[in-house]
């Protein structure tokens, strides 16, 4: 009987070296598992696979030495412990994240809670190739945000309340790129230096910066064959309707103007940077 290996592609079961076996990627939202998923990943290692699983780079988790035969099986034991197959080829797969600042002192926003919207919002849509959104949660970019075809990074814009400084200098030694400075006694903050990282606000002991969380954007990312960093041209992204107007823009982009196997970068390349820009920018401005 012949077998569909492209459904069975799409369905998470990648073809092995070794004939009629399967290794089967699982649909790891933000790199989060429960103790239940990660239970029932055991027993079916165990029961149809060779008892060991493999963590991928882009935080899912594959059972390789699946059986053509047991594939269905397979899928209905997955389903008892809330695990479901991943996909590949050709569509959006899997949204990383890094913990952001439910977990992390250092993040600006919540990471799987974006990853969760941007999965069932684009989750396996069909597109020319392969696409991958990544979000992290700060400037440390964990997640390395730039190597996504859509990176999503968390920022804080901040202000300064004067009446509160005592002018300890916490906020001078925290910041990384010394766009903030004390002089005369005075506090002097360099903007065209900030990075958004949120350091001074979470720093300053009297509340004297005051953050806002926002979101950073690269486009084009790129880490395989070819490497290339993913380029940020937007200001900083206020809010969640905002960031998914950009995000709907630049997938339709690439829906409408790539080439059947060509990533979205090489798209960018072909059709004009430029374009993309009016088009990104005019999302951004609603």
């Amino acid at each position: 009987m012949a077998v569909d290996y492209a459904a069975l592609k799409k369905g998470g079961f990648m073809r092995q070296k070794q004939k009629n076996n399967f290794s089967l990627r699982l649909q790891v939202v933000g790199g989060n598992l429960t103790a239940e998923n990660l239970k029932k990943i055991a027993e079916v290692a165990e029961k149809y696979g060779d008892g060991h699983v493999h963590l991928t780079s882009r935080q899912s988790v594959e059972i390789p030495f699946v059986k053509l035969d047991d594939v269905e099986e397979v899928k209905a034991e997955l389903a008892k412990g809330g695990c479901k197959p991943g996909v590949c080829g050709p569509r959006v797969r899997t949204v990383t994240a890094c913990q952001g600042n439910q977990i992390c002192p250092s993040g600006n926003i919540d990471t799987y809670d974006i990853a969760k919207k941007l999965d069932a919002r684009y989750y396996a849509r069909e597109l020319p190739h392969k696409f991958k959104f990544g979000v992290t949660g700060c400037q440390n970019n964990c997640l390395k945000a730039e190597e996504n075809d859509v990176g999503i990074k968390g920022a804080c814009v901040v202000s300064y309340d004067e009446p509160s400084c005592i002018m300890c200098g916490v906020c001078v030694k925290a910041c990384r790129e010394n766009a903030i400075t004390i002089e005369d006694g005075r506090l002097t903050l360099d903007t065209s230096k900030c990075n958004y990282c949120g350091r001074c606000a979470k720093a300053c002991p009297t509340d004297a910066w005051k953050g806002e969380s926002g979101y950073l954007v690269s486009f084009g990312g790129l880490f395989g064959n070819q490497i290339c960093k993913g380029e940020s041209f937007l200001p900083v992204i206020a809010s969640e309707e905002q960031l998914f107007r950009v995000t709907d823009a630049a997938i339709q982009f690439f829906d409408d103007y790539a080439n059947p196997s060509e990533r979205f970068r090489f798209t960018l390349e072909r059709v004009g940077i430029d374009k993309f820009k009016e088009v990104i920018k005019e999302a951004y401005n609603g």
